[in-house]
């Protein structure tokens, strides 16, 4: 959530940051409904003065000899009557007002960083580096993952259709193995980086889903509970940036590092035609996730680190990337700047997303009220929030099913994960 105060002082350039990202985000109706609220403000510290003025001048006109039931004092009972009326009026209208510019508020994204390009789709997207052009497979017959995934008999789509529908798929054998392999290699490497595993609950509540940007704007993209106001959290983001919800940290404690291990779930509402095969687009997939808490000053640094923690999976699996700053038009709802990584799949030719890596600036702490209280220092400040990928669980296998693919239809292990998995060749 912005600062209504940036809003209200810098408000040409909050519109103009606000633009590059495409769609339609007006805040003139949001600085009206501020300006009238700050207007009922005045009145009502005015109107609340003269009560307490009234209130301590009555005793004390009495007490110099004024008669209590003369007309100067019922004038002034009278005046301390109608004050407390139309204080009666003005406190309702404020409270609405107040809800009216929080919802706004809850409806504008995040404003993107100086340093992300502006553009207006993914094609304008930057590249910043590639690794790994050495490890390009050289099979030139590489089937794609799900084909070479069903010929191994590692997953199977149709029976995770029967019993649930499309866009879930159930792994067999060495593919749950492999599954579960990724997620501890993950895990260990983010915890040999500095990161203290989290297990959160994978159902949230609606206030959780607000504070990390979920909702409103994006409640078809998620799961709902109906009955019991619990959602199936679309990523770990969301549990574990809500463990702080409401809490002042001790500045001593910065910088925080998370990870955890979740399953995720998303409805991708508006992605139907697209991916329908494989790994790339579930509904159900699992996801290590990296969550920070950082000092203002150190976000952007932070952020940085957090790319490379993404990219050493990628590296030490030997698994050909590439680093895509994105542009203003392609951000995240809640990001002011983010990374994508994008590995090569050798089947179509193409870099696909695995991770992206976001600094959210105060923008999450705002919605969730996450402060931090530094030694020595009076009041206290808003936590940056920051939070990647490492790695898309599901992803990760379809890169390996396709780059390790061998011209005999097997699929070579990669060495860092061979002792997790304790075979060589699927």
């Amino acid at each position: 959530m912005l600062d209504i105060r940036q809003i209200r002082e810098n408000p040409q350039l909050v519109q103009e940051k606000l633009a590059t990202r495409g769609g339609n985000y007006d805040i003139q109706p949001l600085i009206e409904l501020d300006t009238q609220q700050r207007a009922l403000e005045a009145k009502r510290n005015q109107l609340q003065a003269r009560s307490n003025e009234i209130a301590k001048l009555i005793p004390e006109k009495i007490k110099v000899g004024s008669d209590p039931k003369g007309a100067e004092i019922k004038g002034l009972r009278d005046e301390g009557s109608s004050i407390k009326a139309e204080l009666g009026t003005i406190e309702p209208q404020e409270k609405e007002l107040s809800v009216k510019i929080k919802e706004y508020l809850l409806s504008i994204p995040n404003l993107p960083s100086d340093s992300t390009p502006v553009g207006k789709n993914e094609e304008e997207n930057v590249e910043v580096r590639r690794w790994g052009d050495e490890y390009l497979p050289k099979n030139q017959n590489i089937l794609p993952h799900w084909e070479i995934g069903e010929k191994l008999g590692i997953f199977n789509t149709e029976r995770a259709v029967k019993v649930a529908q499309s866009r879930f798929v159930t792994l067999v054998g060495a593919g749950a193995a492999l599954e579960r392999a990724l997620i501890q290699f993950m895990l260990d490497r983010q915890i040999a980086a500095g990161y203290v595993e989290i297990m959160p609950p994978i159902l949230v509540n609606s206030d959780s889903m607000t504070a990390t940007g979920q909702l409103p704007k994006f409640a078809e993209e998620s799961f709902k509970c109906e009955a019991d106001d619990l959602w199936l959290v679309p990523t770990a983001e969301v549990p574990v940036t809500n463990l702080y919800r409401g809490e002042i940290i001790n500045g001593e404690q910065l910088p925080i590092y998370h990870c955890a291990y979740t399953p995720c779930f998303r409805r991708e509402a508006g992605s139907y035609g697209r991916d329908m095969r494989g790994l790339i687009r579930l509904h159900q997939f699992n996801k290590v996730e990296m969550v920070k808490f950082v000092h203002p000053s150190t976000s952007s640094e932070e952020l940085e680190k957090m790319v490379e923690n993404a990219e050493a999976i990628l590296q030490a699996l030997q698994l050909p990337y590439r680093v895509i700053s994105l542009c203003t038009g392609d951000l995240g709802f809640h990001s002011a700047k983010t990374y994508d990584l994008e590995v090569w799949l050798p089947s179509s030719g193409k870099y696909r997303e695995i991770s992206s890596c976001s600094n959210i600036l105060d923008y999450q702490a705002r919605r969730g009220d996450i402060r931090f209280k530094e030694s020595g220092k009076k009041g206290t400040q808003f936590v940056h929030t920051l939070n990647g990928s490492g790695l898309a669980v599901g992803r990760t296998m379809a890169a390996i099913l396709e780059n390790y693919q061998q011209e005999d239809g097997t699929v070579r292990i990669p060495e860092a994960l061979q002792p997790y998995l304790r075979r060589e060749i699927l």
